[in-house]
């Protein structure tokens, strides 16, 4: 399977804080004996190595020549993180507020609470580092290109490393242009980098959704997820993700077909079934008796209306599957509203782009960590020239690079320093109170604020609501293990 090589054993977890003990220390020895100066380099949050170097400005100034288009693309992605900071607010609000009304009974484990690819149990290690230092490049350069189209000068390009694993890289401005610059140029170089990930991360989605169209299905018939508890297919042998190739010698390959056959069907019938093992790839034939669907749903709690509008009628045959699926289920799954197949039109593709965004985020933890469940891998073919392994690497890649920019960017968005939300919530402070200011000398109600007191203020807020996130933030995770 394409996702075997990258999906890379993660280490021991002693030997991992082991190792990062032997770093931070190296890293300490490392700045005291003056060795980080020789570099050109310094530590970040205590544990990440910073190399910087002044090669790449020029490329970043070519890149950077049509100034007004960046500006342009500055204010749009200003608006989108305006509109994408709310949402992680009243999500950060809704965890706190849930974690306070219903607190998981669970504690999750320690290697679950960071993103660190290898160590957390749903980011395999080579995707997820290759995803990781894609998106941190394009973070950073989204930085950098909007500073250079404000007129800002790039003081250092960078590498971030942990140990021997890049983390990314990064553009520094000069620190005194990027605070003498005005609010709203300085707000769009802030915006500038987790926007540009969330766009990132919607190309991504739309190459995965052109990647889909090369695919065809590699078995001509439906699987299943699950089966119900001793019912008919369950007794019988059926196995999840075995693919159901007939029905008393009817071909099944779609779920199309699957229905109208089941409907030929009554309970307590028995059917002869053709299915192909999905461990095995060998063909066996079942015998199943069918149940009661109506009945089924009955016992479920279903009322007349429900099951009128299921269509589930008092003599439904039922064969007791669940999560049915045609074979390219994984890859149409992945491709959401960008699926050749996806019934609607141009708007309604974008408008459920967003919500679809979501469901791939909780994809590596319903499926252990892939993208695709490697059953599902094996349905897969195409007739193209690249191949079924090197268009199935592809759709991984795109998979995990919409999946971390999207992580990546809208966790920068939380409205707290140091994050890039934190900084723009400061000066949205700033230039509200400078506003409110303005009107109240202006209608005399009073004779506005000295800027020193405004500047004041805006720090105070930001300082105050970062802390009161962070609260939230730390009660959300720590509360299992406190109860």
């Amino acid at each position: 399977m394409a996702n075997d090589w990258m999906n890379i054993p993660w280490l021991d977890g002693r030997v991992l804080i082991l190792a990062f003990i032997v770093w931070v220390i190296l890293l300490k020895r490392w700045e005291k004996n003056g060795t980080l100066d020789r570099w050109n380099a310094g530590r970040a949050l205590g544990f990440i190595l910073m190399i910087r170097t002044q090669k790449g400005r020029k490329i970043l100034d070519n890149l950077a020549r049509p100034k007004s288009a960046w500006r342009a693309y500055g204010e749009l992605s200003l608006w989108v993180c305006r509109g994408a900071m709310f949402l992680v607010l009243i999500l950060v609000l809704l965890t706190f507020v849930i974690a306070i009304i219903s607190p998981p009974k669970e504690p999750p484990k320690a290697s679950e609470l960071v993103a660190i690819p290898g160590l957390n149990p749903v980011i395999p290690l080579g995707w997820g580092a290759m995803a990781f230092i894609i998106s941190l490049v394009i973070h950073e350069y989204g930085h950098g290109l909007q500073a250079r189209a404000h007129g800002m000068r790039v003081r250092s390009f960078g590498l971030l490393l942990l140990g021997p694993l890049p983390l990314g890289a990064f553009a520094e401005p000069e620190g005194d242009e990027l605070m003498k610059a005005p609010s709203r140029e300085r707000q769009r170089l802030f915006a500038a980098g987790p926007a540009t990930n969330i766009f990132a991360a919607f190309l991504c989605l739309l190459l995965l959704g052109a990647i889909a169209t090369q695919f065809s299905p590699a078995v001509a018939g439906v699987h299943p997820q699950s089966m119900v508890s001793e019912s008919g297919a369950d007794e019988a042998g059926l196995q999840p993700y075995d693919s159901i190739l007939s029905m008393n010698g009817t071909p099944t390959p779609s779920l199309r077909t699957f229905s109208e056959v089941m409907a030929t069907f009554s309970p307590e019938q028995n059917v002869s079934m053709l299915i192909k093992r999905a461990e095995s790839g060998e063909q066996e034939t079942l015998n199943v008796t069918l149940s009661n669907k109506y009945q089924h749903y009955v016992e479920l709690g279903w009322n007349k209306d429900e099951l009128e509008a299921g269509g589930i009628e008092p003599e439904s045959a039922f064969l007791g599957v669940v999560g049915l699926s045609e074979a390219t289920n994984g890859i149409d799954r992945l491709a959401g509203p960008f699926d050749p197949d996806w019934n609607g039109n141009v708007f309604s593709r974008i408008l459920y782009s967003p919500f679809h965004m979501l469901t791939v985020l909780i994809t590596p933890f319903e499926y252990s960590g892939v993208s695709i469940h490697p059953l599902e891998e094996a349905k897969l073919s195409t007739d193209g020239a690249l191949g079924t392994e090197t268009l199935l690497f592809m759709v991984n890649l795109m998979f995990w690079l919409v999946w971390v920019n999207i992580l990546l960017g809208f966790t920068n968005l939380i409205p707290m320093v140091p994050f890039d939300g934190g900084h723009m919530f400061r000066d949205m402070v700033h230039d509200g109170l400078s506003k409110l200011s303005r009107l109240g000398e202006r209608v005399k109600l009073w004779g506005g604020w000295h800027p020193m007191k405004i500047e004041h203020a805006a720090g105070k807020a930001t300082a105050y609501s970062s802390l009161a996130i962070l609260f939230m933030l730390l009660f959300s995770i720590l509360i299992p293990y406190l109860l």
